[in-house]
């Protein structure tokens, strides 16, 4: 199942600039991770923000709620999600990769 997940990250203004730093490694170390396994298939960050929007690709919500809070910025995120459907014309719209297969990172 395919969910468009649209998370905004609110860190505490008095987070320590290491934490901070350390916070945000992980989490991508966390993202390339669930990427390589196919459950997150693409991502976008939205400009001026500490936001994104991304596919996400789960068996279920519980699924995807397992994945989403263990992201480490978990607890400063305000998440919201949509399920999607197949539409008639998604086989013919190039785009995403096939399920299963993840983004490509730099490197790969």
């Amino acid at each position: 199942m395919e969910f468009l997940v649209e998370i905004e990250v609110r860190l505490p203004v008095d987070l320590d600039e290491s934490r901070r730093a350390a916070l945000l490694q992980d989490e991508f170390e966390r993202g390339a991770a669930l990427a390589g396994a196919g459950i997150l298939r693409a991502i976008w960050r939205v400009p001026g923000r500490l936001a994104n929007k991304a596919i996400w690709t789960a068996a279920d919500a519980t699924e995807l709620h397992t994945a989403l809070a263990s992201l480490p910025l978990w607890r400063y995120m305000e998440v919201a999600v949509t399920p999607l459907a197949q539409h008639p014309l998604s086989e013919s719209c190039p785009g995403l990769a096939p399920a299963g297969e993840g983004c490509r990172l730099a490197g790969d």
